[in-house]
């Protein structure tokens, strides 16, 4: 997501932190800015854009000093703005941070610290802690930290200087990535090793909990408790290309792992601790809310298109609203039934797709109550929907879309309990058994991605081939439109996906021996029209590949291969039998020597018609 570099040394701060910055570009940001520390004070330069507008503003009056951090910024508090750039200090400039990551209880913490006469310039998280370090300084920065640190709660990395000790940075992680690296009189911090392959390959990989004291001279890592930790040194072998995809071979393939975590940070502060209870704090609806909303129609294109559909069975099971999943690009042209009554959700990966904020519009014109889930924050279709979800998928390179689609399935899912709950039309017994299965879900896929290599087989044996089917009931048929969708899309196999039932009205004719059958059955009260509907293409001699569920060996003895997903409940299946649909695409696109980051014809954000 957001790009984090420190440097503490001999040498001038400021250019490290530039190069550092723009070695982390990659990963995609809204607003860049550094922190020096020189003669007593924290200089900071920071603005909205690219890298290159902050160094055409500080061109020829650079920060001197030899410590130093510096950020780059995706929105997820706050829109874009030289106000919410980061670094970010409390009103006496003595104590400075940066941070990646979400505070789930920053407000009741900027509340209290109100109260106090504490006043703050920006809308983000952020800015709640310098202010915290501020409040709660005893006159020793490392104790200071860590009374902070006890305090929040959330997903981060963080990075603090102190103008009262200004020798030295201290640094912490907690679900994002955080590494220091080591050098002679020099030491440097990076949310990612790009940022400082160029000065060193000793690393230390900093694990969740973990407090580093960093200097020029060494660096000193303990727990809360202040129970010394031995680190562990581990040197980059990668070269600076391949550092920039963390050691994988694509940036599609990077996403694909980082989804345990994109989909970790898209639940924070949302899944509450009392189970069965889905929090928005950005919407804060209730249930006279929807007491006159007749209808929902969920607006999208492509992958987000396919999120919708899940979508839409879970918006109709909890909250009892009928439901309409329509194609951004043909809502607009056939004269829709939208009124006051009825919500429309747009739903938009880069929150710029040309036919999604067209219908939008034409929503908003018909009179339509709208929300926004999009990944952007500050984005077109953001500003111009009443309200807006984010999904905090962190930046995606890749044109096939990846953890984007995981979040906003996420979403969709939260929302439906969110709304269940309002309404009072989701059983509670329900509710919480699906937020256990909720929190399970980043820990599932982790294990899954530990061991692909049976996934790797089977997209080198069915690689050459130039047809492929996808098959599923309900929820499988929705997920198999996304799986079929991201193996045309990078492999360029003709891939088609269909309602398994509908094989008998024309479907079959193109089942014939040889050809690849993707058949997901995750879905109990479809499983057995599900086998019988894999045994008829069995019968054509197709070559069948199940996606089902630990614990069922019964699908063993009719498929032909079977790709096995940790058990979890019905409406969660979806999150997790994605993932082998996507690593398919992914090696079958290796297999056959495709751009797989950039396929042909395509574009990541489509911003026409």
């Amino acid at each position: 997501m957001c790009g984090i570099v420190g440097y503490v040394g001999d040498k001038q701060a400021a250019p490290f932190l530039l190069d550092g910055m723009s070695k982390l570009e990659y990963r995609g940001y809204d607003s860049a800015g550094i922190a020096v520390y020189n003669k007593g004070k924290i200089t900071i330069e920071k603005c909205v854009g690219r890298l290159a507008d902050l160094r055409i503003k500080i061109k020829g009056h650079e920060p001197k000093g030899t410590v130093g951090i510096g950020h780059t910024r995706w929105a997820t508090h706050g829109r874009p703005s030289d106000r919410n750039a980061h670094p970010h200090a409390d009103e006496s400039g003595q104590f400075v941070v940066v941070h990646n990551g979400i505070i789930e209880n920053y407000l009741k913490l900027k509340e209290d610290l109100q109260a106090k006469g504490h006043k703050f310039l920006s809308e983000t998280d952020t800015e709640v802690v310098a202010h915290l370090l501020a409040d709660q300084y005893d006159g020793d920065f490392e104790s200071t930290v860590k009374k902070v640190l006890r305090m929040i709660e959330g997903s981060y990395s963080f990075v603090f200087m102190c103008a009262k000790e200004p020798d030295k940075l201290i640094c912490t992680k907690k679900d994002n990535p955080l590494i220091i690296g080591l050098g002679e009189g020099e030491n440097f911090i990076a949310s990612d090793i790009p940022a400082i392959i160029a000065h060193t390959r000793r690393t230390y990989i900093m694990s969740d909990g973990e407090i580093a004291t960093v200097t020029k001279d060494g660096v000193w890592v303990q727990n809360i408790d202040g129970v010394p930790i031995t680190k562990k040194v581990y040197e980059v072998t990668w070269n600076a290309e391949a550092a920039e995809k963390g050691g994988f071979q694509h940036f599609m393939l990077k996403e694909i792992y980082e989804q345990p975590k994109a989909i970790r940070d898209t639940m924070t502060g949302r899944v509450g601790k009392k189970e069965g209870e889905i929090t928005f704090h950005e919407l804060n609806w209730t249930k006279d809310a929807f007491a006159d909303i007749h209808k929902i129609y969920i607006v999208a294109c492509g992958t987000a298109y396919h999120a919708g559909i899940v979508g839409k069975y879970y918006l109709e099971k909890f909250a009892r609203i009928p439901v309409e999943v329509d194609i951004a690009s043909e809502f607009r042209y056939r004269d829709p039934l939208v009124d006051s009554h009825t919500l429309m959700i747009v739903i938009s990966q880069s929150g710029e797709t040309s036919d999604t904020l067209a219908a939008l519009r034409e929503a908003k014109r018909l009179g339509a109550r709208t929300l926004a889930v999009t990944n952007v924050v500050g984005s077109s279709i953001s500003r111009e929907a009443q309200q807006v979800v984010y999904t905090y998928a962190g930046p995606e390179i890749a044109v096939a879309s990846t953890k984007a689609y995981t979040t906003q399935l996420i979403v969709m899912l939260m929302l439906a309990i969110y709304v269940g709950n309002l309404r009072g039309t989701l059983d509670k017994t329900l509710a919480k058994q699906l937020t256990q299965d909720l929190k399970k879900i980043p820990e599932q896929l982790h294990s899954m991605l530990e061991n692909v290599d049976q996934i790797k087989v089977f997209a080198t044996q069915y690689g050459s081939c130039e047809d492929a089917f996808f098959l599923g009931r309900s929820l499988d048929y929705a997920v198999a439109l996304e799986g079929a969708l991201k193996l045309k899309e990078i492999s360029y196999i003709h891939a088609e996906a269909y309602a398994a039932g509908e094989l008998k009205h024309g479907t079959l004719a193109l089942i014939v021996e040889g050809v690849p059958v993707i058949v997901l059955a995750t879905q109990a009260d479809v499983y057995p029209k599900t086998i019988s509907n894999l045994k008829e293409v069995k019968a054509r001699e197709a070559i069948v590949i199940a996606i089902a569920l630990e614990g069922d060996h019964d699908i063993d003895k009719v498929a032909d291969n079977v790709i096995y997903i940790p058990k979890t409940g019905k409406y969660l299946a979806p999150l997790l039998a994605v993932l082998p649909l996507q690593l398919l695409a992914y090696y079958a696109a290796l297999t056959r020597g495709c751009d797989v980051d950039k396929p042909r014809n395509l574009a990541k954000s489509v911003t026409v018609e």
